[in-house]
C-alpha cells in the first residue's frame, strides 16, 4: 500500500498557487495526493482536481495599496472554519504538507498529529530571516495563523539550515529573455486608476500593468492596462526592462531570477510583504514604504539608472520534496 500524502494550499494571492503547480506533480511521484486549498483571491489555478475547497481565512485586497480589514473581517466565518476542522480525514494520511493553509493545519494541532509546512512563510521560524524592528500585530498572525511541526522554508537567500532559494516554476524557466524596453507592473492592491495617474507622470516609459480590478484592456497614453493574465504576464515578464510589483515573494523571485531590474512596494498592514521588502533593502534594491507619500522620484530613479544584481536560484525542488518525503511521512 503507497502512502497517501494531503497537500494544503493557501488560496490568496498567487504565490502559493504558482508553486504548487511545481509541486504537485513531485508529490504524486511519491504516492497517492489529495489536494487542498482554502481561502480566495488567486488568479491562477491548479491543473489537477481538488479533493477539498474550503472558505479558510484569506486576506481581501483593497484598491488603496493595502488590506481591506472590513472585507477581511467579514469574510471570515469561525463556525465554519471550526466545522470544516473537525471534518477533515487527517488521521488516513501519511504525510500532511502545508503551505500556509490555516484549516488543515490547526485539525492537525488539535489531533496532535505532526505536518511539515513547505512554504515562504516557514523561513520565519528562523530568526536570521530579515524584518524590520516594529511591534506589528502581523507578526502574530505569521506565528500562529497555520502552526505546523516541521518546516521547510524558502527565502531570496539561504540564511538558515531549513532554507532554500525560491521555487521557480518551469514555465519561468523556460522563457527566453529579451529587452524590449517596457515595464511589467503587477500591484494587486492598488487600483489600477490609481496607477496609471501614476505612472503617466513618468515620461518617455511604456508600462504594462497588469490589474484585479479591471475586466477589460484599454490605454491610457503610454500605459497599458490588462486583466490579470498568466500567459500575457509571463511573456510581459520576459521581454520587459524591469518589474514593479508588490511585497509577495514569487513575483520579485522570478523578476530576480530573469535578470530584470526590480522595484517593490510591499501592501500596507502586511507584515510579510514589509519583511520581504526589507529582505531586498539589503541587496540595496529600491523599496516605495507606504510611509513614501510621494514615489515619483523613487520611480524616476529606477527607471533612469541600471541595477546590478545577481541572484543564484538553481531548481532543486525535486530533491526538497524527496527528502521531505523520506524524513517526514508516517
Amino acid at each position: 500500500m503507497g502512502l497517501k500524502i494531503l497537500y494544503a494550499i493557501q488560496g490568496t494571492g498567487n504565490g502559493h498557487v504558482s508553486r504548487a503547480r511545481e509541486i504537485v506533480p513531485l508529490l504524486q511521484q511519491h504516492g497517492e495526493l489529495d489536494i487542498l486549498i482554502s481561502g480566495t483571491q488567486a488568479d491562477v489555478a491548479l491543473s489537477q482536481p481538488l479533493a477539498y475547497k474550503l472558505h479558510g481565512f484569506s486576506f481581501i485586497f483593497g484598491k488603496k495599496g493595502g488590506v481591506h480589514h472590513y472585507q477581511t473581517w467579514k469574510n471570515m466565518d469561525l463556525l465554519r472554519f471550526r466545522r470544516d476542522m473537525r471534518s477533515l480525514p487527517i488521521e488516513e494520511y501519511n504525510l500532511i504538507v502545508n503551505d500556509f493553509e490555516p484549516v488543515t493545519a490547526w485539525a492537525c494541532k488539535v489531533k496532535g498529529i505532526e505536518s511539515v509546512s513547505l512554504s515562504h512563510q516557514a523561513a520565519f521560524k528562523s530568526r536570521k530571516v530579515p524584518r524590520p524592528k516594529t511591534i506589528d500585530w502581523g507578526k502574530k498572525i505569521l506565528s500562529h495563523y497555520a502552526p505546523t511541526t516541521h518546516h521547510i522554508g524558502f527565502h531570496f537567500a539561504r540564511y538558515d539550515s531549513f532554507i532554500h532559494t525560491p521555487v521557480i516554476r518551469s514555465e519561468i524557466r523556460q522563457l527566453e529573455t529579451s529587452d524590449l524596453g517596457h515595464y511589467t507592473v503587477y500591484l494587486p492592491a492598488l487600483d489600477d486608476r490609481i496607477l496609471v495617474n501614476r505612472l503617466k507622470q513618468v515620461p518617455g516609459v511604456k508600462w504594462e500593468v497588469f490589474s484585479k480590478h479591471t475586466k477589460t484592456s484599454y490605454r491610457d497614453g503610454d500605459v497599458f492596462v490588462n486583466p490579470v493574465n498568466n500567459a500575457a504576464f509571463n511573456k510581459s515578464l520576459a521581454s520587459c526592462t524591469g518589474l514593479y510589483t508588490g511585497g509577495g515573494f514569487e513575483g520579485p523571485a522570478e523578476a530576480l531570477y530573469l535578470g530584470k531590474k526590480l522595484l517593490v512596494s510591499p501592501m500596507k498592514f502586511q507584515y510579510e510583504q514589509q519583511c520581504n521588502a526589507y529582505a531586498l533593502k539589503q541587496f540595496d534594491l529600491p523599496v516605495i514604504w507606504a510611509s513614501n507619500r510621494n514615489p515619483l522620484p523613487v520611480i524616476q530613479n529606477w527607471v533612469e539608472n541600471p541595477q546590478q544584481h545577481k541572484f543564484d536560484f538553481p531548481d532543486e525542488t525535486e530533491k526538497i520534496v524527496a527528502d521531505m518525503v523520506k524524513q517526514y511521512a508516517r
